[in-house]
């Protein structure tokens, strides 16, 4: 059945499970059709239904709250960022024995950004550090309670044992000593000492799409919350190479201490990544690869 659970407690999801889902709650679209979108991410099966949606399914637990948090936060975004974002449409209620919230969206035409097109780009890194200056300027003060209570948080002293274990486990792929140093010294950095501000959360390649090699929409904001913007930094080194992240460093204005913090995050989630996915999955240990040997370079 599609509703069968997998032993890590994922639902099993595939097009009659969403066909079936679509036609019960949202029957105004039940004769669209449906496709698949492969490879989609590693958090939602997507597929494409009809011309103009989106179906995102999330896959665990996780990932719950996202369809609600974008669903609140999306529309208010959206008429002060420069590049365009995800629309949501719907969010569906769980049924028919799948356990989640799970979002229809308007879909978004582009290819997903790559480092071979962009990497050396200026404009585009330059781009990207106006969107991010315009994200952290929204301010979500007055929007309702329940809206900012879907705002996530991080820290890098959160992450400091987890990114040690790893440290240790990639000892002899990477330098563990250079990757250590820099560890210690971004845990030690100053915090973020501005008033909390807007941040995508996992700003990174495979969530930007462009049309035509230019840059043309933001997806994926479900790691979106408030705080330190260091996170979103990711992107210099998912993306660009030194030159490219001088200029949008330069276009963004980040301090020593925030870039440092952005290293080790990007190190540090790279690191998780790797060890999770790299023995299995020749795409990410090439990007996680990069990722990691950019951020250490700075």
């Amino acid at each position: 059945m599609a509703t069968a659970r997998t032993a890590d407690s994922r639902p099993e999801i595939d097009a009659a499970l969403v066909r079936r889902l679509i036609d019960t709650r949202f029957p105004r679209w039940a004769r669209l059709p449906l496709k698949l979108l492969d490879p989609a991410g590693s958090d939602h099966v997507i597929y494409r239904l009809g011309e103009e949606l989106a179906v995102r399914m999330p896959r665990h637990a996780g990932v719950i709250g996202q369809a609600r948090k974008e669903f609140q936060w999306l529309p208010r975004l959206a008429p002060y960022l420069p590049l365009t974002i995800p629309v949501p449409v719907e969010v569906g209620e769980p049924s028919l024995g799948y356990p989640w919230p799970w979002a229809v969206s308007r879909w978004l035409e582009g290819e997903v950004a790559t480092v071979d097109a962009l990497a050396d780009s200026t404009r585009t890194a330059v781009e990207l550090a106006h969107f991010l200056a315009a994200l952290q300027r929204f301010t979500p003060e007055n929007t309702p309670k329940t809206a900012r209570e879907y705002l996530t948080s991080w820290s890098l002293s959160e992450r400091d044992r987890a990114t040690r274990v790893a440290i240790a486990k990639v000892d002899g792929i990477f330098d563990a000593t250079a990757m250590t140093k820099l560890w210690d010294a971004a845990v030690s950095a100053p915090g973020w000492g501005g008033p909390p501000v807007c941040f995508h959360g996992d700003f990174h390649t495979g969530n930007l799409l462009t049309i035509h090699g230019h840059l043309s929409a933001v997806i994926d904001f479900g790691g979106l919350g408030i705080g330190d913007p260091a996170c979103d930094l990711l992107i210099a080194f998912t993306l660009m190479t030194a030159s490219s992240r001088a200029s949008f460093r330069n276009a963004l204005g980040v301090d020593d201490a925030t870039w440092l913090r952005g290293r080790g995050c990007a190190m540090a989630t790279g690191l998780n990544a790797y060890t999770s996915y790299a023995a299995v999955n020749p795409r990410v240990a090439a990007q996680t690869t990069r990722q990691i040997t950019e951020a250490l370079i700075g």
